[in-house]
């Protein structure tokens, strides 16, 4: 009998704009503690490497000598499969909102590539950055007092993921539907193309009448396109469509021949 079970790969943790190196070292610190190594900051406030995270860490110095660093947040999950953005504050957007259990069960019921995406430590991720991933991953905490900070958000969602590693139990009682192997999602750089080609052909037609309901109108088709979890195969035929409708109106029948 073969097993269809898909492999199992440990998430990475996305820092967005962290302003101290304190709160690096202490989220690589969390990391390791629970079995997650790979990071990466996205323009980190003071530069990088920086001599404050080192001492935080306690150690965790594998997870911050082999992070890497991108200049924006579309470079840095253009690879991944399964994006979840972590933030307390409501959102306008329909996303689906999961908890950390939620999250590792789907993470380790699914196949590719994960990331975990945390905000800057006073102002969260903005609304574009939430708009690019798959989901929201909302902490349960007192709502009288929601304040976590960075390296808590880490180390309570890593602690989840360890949990499930070395409990098959929690991960049973999670467990989400999984996916046909044939229908893995495409790589969030085939929906960024996606996304480019649909802007400029929409604007090229008219359709964003306001610029200043342009980016919510985005957001919205973003939203939208991410939903629907298209795989690579069914982004390449939406991009060849969008270009066929680009096209100056042909006279005659589609065949190219006379209808005698």
């Amino acid at each position: 009998m073969i097993d269809h079970a898909p492999i199992v790969i440990a998430p990475i943790v996305i820092l967005v704009r962290p302003q101290l190196g304190e709160n690096i070292g202490k989220a690589a610190r969390a990391m390791l503690n629970f079995g997650l190594t790979e990071l990466r900051l996205v323009a980190p406030r003071d530069g990088w490497p920086n001599p404050a995270a080192g001492p935080a860490a306690s150690g965790a110095d594998q997870v911050l000598d082999e992070a890497r660093i991108y200049d924006d947040v579309a470079q840095a999950v253009a690879d991944l499969h399964h994006v979840y953005a972590t933030t307390v504050r409501p959102r306008d957007m329909l996303k689906p909102v999961v908890t950390p259990v939620e999250a590792v069960a789907a993470i380790r019921s699914t196949q590719g590539k994960s990331g975990l995406m945390f905000g800057p430590e006073r102002s969260g991720l903005d609304n574009e950055e939430v708009a690019l991933a798959d989901r929201i991953l909302t902490v349960p905490v007192n709502p009288q007092f929601s304040s976590l900070n960075l390296a808590q958000a880490v180390i309570l969602t890593a602690y989840e993921w360890y949990q499930a590693q070395v409990n098959d139990a929690v991960n049973a009682q999670a467990d989400v539907a999984r996916p046909e192997m044939e229908r893995l999602p495409a790589p969030k750089a085939e929906y960024q193309g996606l996304y480019d080609q649909l802007e400029r052909d929409l604007a090229s037609r008219g359709f964003f009448r306001s610029a200043g309901r342009k980016p919510t109108q985005m957001r919205a088709l973003k939203t939208l396109m991410q939903n629907a979890g298209f795989s690579s195969q069914e982004i390449q035929t939406l991009r060849g469509v969008l270009k066929t409708l680009t096209w100056p109106e042909r006279d005659g029948p589609e065949s190219g021949e006379d209808d005698r």
